[in-house]
């Protein structure tokens, strides 16, 4: 997994709007990675639950 460790991140504070966007999508993206760890399972999954807002909303 590839998390943004203690030392990268040492506050949410960004410089603009758009670099705070990129620092959720990212946060976001690494919460599903937490919430289910393995690639093979997130791909077979992906079909049903980004097609399902309960279930994206629910992960994030």
């Amino acid at each position: 997994m590839n998390c943004i460790s203690n030392d990268q991140l040492k506050s949410l504070q960004t410089q603009t709007p758009e670099e705070g966007f990129e620092l959720a999508v990212k946060l976001s993206q690494q919460g599903v990675e937490v919430t289910q760890p393995y690639e093979e399972i997130r791909q077979m999954l992906r079909p049903v639950y980004s097609r399902n807002a309960d279930s994206l909303i629910a992960v994030s």
